[in-house]
C-alpha cells in the first residue's frame, strides 16, 4: 500500500501537524509513503521524503516542491513541457491536518467531492467533533456524560454561575491552545481574554483538582480495534507545549492500571461515540472518572500522531483501515424526470 499523509493546513495547530507526520515518517517503516503538505495560503506541495525536517517548512524551503493540484481521483503535478500533467500515484489518503481545515469537514468535504479514499472523519463527523459544544450535545443524545458547562460568546455577558476552580476552553480549538485555569472572579476576565483572541465562542468548565483521566484510541474494521488504555501524566493540564513535545511521541506508552470494571464502561462508551459516526476514521477519546462515573472530556478525531503509541502494531491497523473505508453511495442521474417534462411539452 501507498499511503499518502496529508498535513498543514490554515490551522493555529499548523506546526502540530507538521510534527505529526514527520513523526509518522518514522513510526511507517515498512509503508510506501508520499507527504503532502498544505501551507497557510491552502496550496499543496509534494515533499520529498528526506526533506521532512522542521526546517523545510519553517524556512520556507517547501516552496521549491513541486506544486500540486487537486483533481478527480487525486492530485496531480507539471512533469514539465513534454510530459504534461502527471498523477500522483498512492491507494489512499491520510488526513493529518489537526484543528481547522483537517477537523471542520472541509478537507473531509474535498476528498469525497473528488472521489479519494482517505483516512479520516467525515463531514458529519467533523462537524460534530470540532465544536465542543457540538460534542457535548452529541454526548447528550447517545448516553455519554460530561461536565456541566457554560458557553460564552465574544460581545456577551462575562458572568458564570459555576463555582470556582473553572477551566476555560476556546471552542474550535484543540492542543489546549487559548486554556486557562481561573481560581478566582479576578482572573476570568484576562483567561476570557486570552481565549477570545483564538475563537468567537468558550466554553466554562468546573476545574476538579487532580481528577482521574484516561485515553483511549481506536476504529472499526471488520471487529472492534482498540488500543490500551492509557492514564497521562499529572500535570494540571497539558499546555501547549507539552502537547507539542507530547504529539511527537512514538514508542508505546504503559497500559493504565484500571478493574476490568472501569475499562468496560470506557470501552463501552468510545464504542457508543464511535460507531457508525466516526466509521473510516482512527480517533481518541479523553474521559474523566469521578467516583463510578464517567464523563467524556473531548473527542480527537485526528489525534495528535495518530495516537500511534497507544498501539501494539499501529502500521498493520493503518493498513486494515485502509481497507474497511467507508464507500459513498453511487447516484445514477439519468434525467428521467426532465425527459418526461420534455416529452409532456411535446405532446402539449
Amino acid at each position: 500500500m501507498t499511503l499518502a499523509i496529508l498535513f498543514g493546513g490554515s490551522s493555529f495547530e499548523h506546526e502540530i501537524s507538521i510534527v505529526s507526520a514527520i513523526t509518522l515518517k518514522k513510526v511507517l517503516k515498512k509503508t510506501a509513503l508520499i507527504f503532502i503538505f498544505v501551507d497557510a495560503n491552502r496550496e499543496f506541495y509534494l515533499i520529498d521524503s528526506d526533506k521532512m525536517t522542521s526546517k523545510t517548512f519553517s524556512s520556507g524551503a517547501y516552496k521549491k516542491a513541486k506544486k500540486l493540484t487537486l483533481e478527480q481521483k487525486g492530485f496531480s503535478f507539471n512533469a514539465g513541457l513534454l510530459g504534461g500533467r502527471k498523477a500522483l500515484d498512492f491507494d489512499t489518503l491520510l488526513n493529518l491536518i489537526h484543528g481547522r481545515d483537517g477537523e471542520d469537514g472541509k478537507i473531509a468535504g474535498m476528498m469525497e467531492f473528488y472521489g479519494i479514499n482517505f483516512i479520516g472523519p467525515r463531514v458529519e463527523a467533523s462537524v460534530l467533533s470540532y465544536s465542543k459544544l457540538n460534542t457535548k450535545l452529541l454526548a447528550s443524545l447517545i448516553g455519554v456524560d460530561t461536565l456541566e458547562y457554560q458557553l460564552l460568546y465574544k460581545d456577551s455577558n462575562r458572568s458564570i454561575d459555576l463555582k470556582y476552580p473553572v477551566i476555560v476552553k476556546p471552542v474550535h480549538l484543540g492542543s489546549s491552545i487559548g486554556v486557562s485555569i481561573v481560581r478566582e472572579s479576578s482572573e476570568l476576565d484576562y483567561a476570557l481574554d486570552v481565549a477570545f483572541e483564538f475563537d468567537e465562542e468558550v466554553l466554562v468548565e468546573p476545574f476538579i483538582e487532580g481528577i482521574a483521566e484516561y485515553n483511549l484510541a481506536g476504529c472499526k474494521t471488520d471487529k472492534w480495534e482498540l488500543s490500551l488504555i492509557e492514564e497521562p501524566q499529572k500535570e494540571e493540564f497539558l499546555d501547549f507545549d507539552k502537547k507539542y513535545r507530547d504529539f511527537s511521541r512514538d514508542a508505546r506508552v504503559k497500559e493504565a492500571k484500571i478493574d476490568n470494571t472501569l475499562k468496560d464502561k470506557i470501552e463501552t462508551a468510545f464504542k457508543k461515540i464511535y460507531n457508525p459516526l466516526f466509521l473510516g476514521s482512527l480517533i481518541r477519546c479523553d474521559f474523566f472518572v469521578v467516583g463510578e462515573n464517567i464523563y467524556l472530556n473531548e473527542i480527537n478525531p485526528i489525534p495528535g500522531s495518530m495516537a500511534n503509541y497507544l498501539f501494539e502494531d499501529f502500521e498493520s491497523l493503518i493498513n486494515r483501515l485502509s481497507k474497511a473505508l467507508p464507500k459513498e453511495k453511487k447516484i445514477s442521474i439519468d434525467y428521467r424526470y426532465i425527459h418526461s417534462i420534455q416529452s409532456a411539452k411535446g405532446k402539449a
